[in-house]
C-alpha cells in the first residue's frame, strides 16, 4: 500500500477498505467497524475476505490509514479468523447498580451501570 497514507480513527474508516496481515498481505476488505456507543468504545471490525464475513478483534487492529487496515495478525492467524458473532445485545443499567462495594460506588459516581441483556 501507498507510504503517504494517513493515520485516521476507527470511526473515519470506510467500508471497502483493504485489510491486511501484520506481513502486508491482504485477506479482505472492511465490512463493518463495531463499537459500543454508550462507552465509545472500538469493538473490533467485520472483514469481507473469499471464505465469507470474519471478526477481527479491536486488540489485533494494529493501525488504520485512509488507504488500508493493517492487523497484528499473521497471514496464518488471519486464515483462521472466526465469523462475526451473534451473541446477545447487553446494556448498561446505571439505575440498577445499588451495592455497596468501592467498585459499586465508583461506577455510580462514573454513571457506568451494571450489564443487563437486551430482550
Amino acid at each position: 500500500m501507498s507510504d503517504d497514507a494517513d493515520p485516521i480513527a476507527y470511526k473515519a474508516l470506510a467500508k471497502g477498505t483493504p485489510v491486511q496481515s501484520s506481513d502486508g498481505q491482504e485477506f479482505g476488505t472492511v465490512e463493518a467497524v463495531l463499537d459500543v456507543e454508550e462507552v465509545d468504545v472500538f469493538d473490533g471490525l467485520v472483514v469481507r475476505t473469499a471464505e465469507g464475513q470474519r471478526f477481527v478483534d479491536a486488540d489485533r487492529v494494529g493501525q488504520i490509514f485512509t488507504t488500508h487496515v493493517v492487523t497484528t495478525l499473521s497471514a496464518a492467524e488471519a486464515a483462521e479468523l472466526p465469523m462475526p458473532d451473534q451473541d446477545p445485545v447487553y446494556d448498561a443499567v446505571a439505575d440498577d447498580d445499588t451495592g455497596q462495594s468501592l467498585s459499586d460506588r465508583f461506577g455510580r459516581m462514573f454513571g457506568r451501570g451494571k450489564w443487563k441483556r437486551e430482550r
